[in-house]
């Protein structure tokens, strides 16, 4: 049976509270096992953490093959190594998703 993640309220909330911002370095060994995932700013990160949580296959494929969401690169990974970047993560077992914080506009 499928379920419905826009009717899963209570996971909702459970991922928006568990949801925060971490440096990059304090995901290095999560990073060395393939683990984290980089989600666009163009997406809601609780959205895509409640629907991999949910194992929606259509959206998580769509996204990926938009390269909206990806497993986190080399040259992301040395990035925010070298900027010290502190990122927006969601941990939906076994992976980590990343978000680097919306530009401010001035």
């Amino acid at each position: 049976m499928k379920t419905n993640p826009e009717k899963d309220t209570e996971l909702h909330d459970k991922i928006n509270r568990e949801t925060g911002r971490i440096q990059w370095k304090e995901l290095d060994r999560h990073f060395a096992s393939g683990s984290v995932i980089w989600v666009s700013d163009q997406l809601d990160l609780i959205d895509v953490a409640l629907r991999i949580a949910h194992d929606d296959k259509e959206s998580i494929t769509r996204w990926m093959s938009k390269g909206t969401v990806a497993k986190v690169s080399d040259a992301q990974a040395q990035s925010w190594v070298e900027q010290d970047a502190t990122l927006w993560a969601s941990v939906v077992s076994p992976f980590v998703l990343v978000q680097e914080p919306k530009k401010q506009l001035h």
